[in-house]
């Protein structure tokens, strides 16, 4: 007999980045820079002019198959955490979330935690996708953000 166990529906990756924690959270909470970073390569653009600003807020992500996403942001709070549920335009979101927390560690040095929860996801179709979205795909972003809040 084989036990049928789910993984854990929260993933979480953290990072040390050689930046201050206004330098990474802006490129966190200005999503026309999120496509520069993200480590699952499933974002295309976003307009410009839609930074992050408060809870309640709604951008709007274009996807690497074109289709649009509105990311209702459910958690901020200035230079340190933001979080948003995405949705197919006009839908109600599906449950999953994604979290980004900033913490300073020193003057120059900044730990990111970088977490998706889909404890709350029920669309089926989705199930695939959010299984396979591992802590090394959320490592790759932290990867990336670090690429670029180290060169500025």
């Amino acid at each position: 007999m084989t036990d049928n166990i789910e993984p854990s529906r929260t993933v979480t990756a953290s990072r040390d980045i050689a930046a201050t924690p206004e330098q990474v959270f802006e490129l966190i909470a200005d999503p026309a820079q999120q496509p520069l970073w993200d480590g699952n390569e499933n974002l295309a653009k976003a307009v410009a002019e839609q930074r992050i600003r408060a809870v309640g807020d709604v951008f709007t992500m274009t996807l690497t198959t074109g289709a649009d996403r509105d990311n209702r942001v459910v958690e901020f709070e200035e230079g340190r955490r933001i979080a948003w549920l995405p949705s197919v335009p006009g839908e109600q979101p599906p449950g999953h979330l994604w979290r980004w927390e900033v913490e300073p560690i020193d003057e120059t040095h900044t730990r990111v935690t970088h977490t998706y929860d889909w404890s709350q996801l029920t669309d089926e179709k989705r199930m695939v996708r959010a299984r396979a979205t591992t802590p090394s795909k959320l490592q790759a972003s932290l990867d990336r953000l670090a690429e670029l809040a180290e060169r500025r």
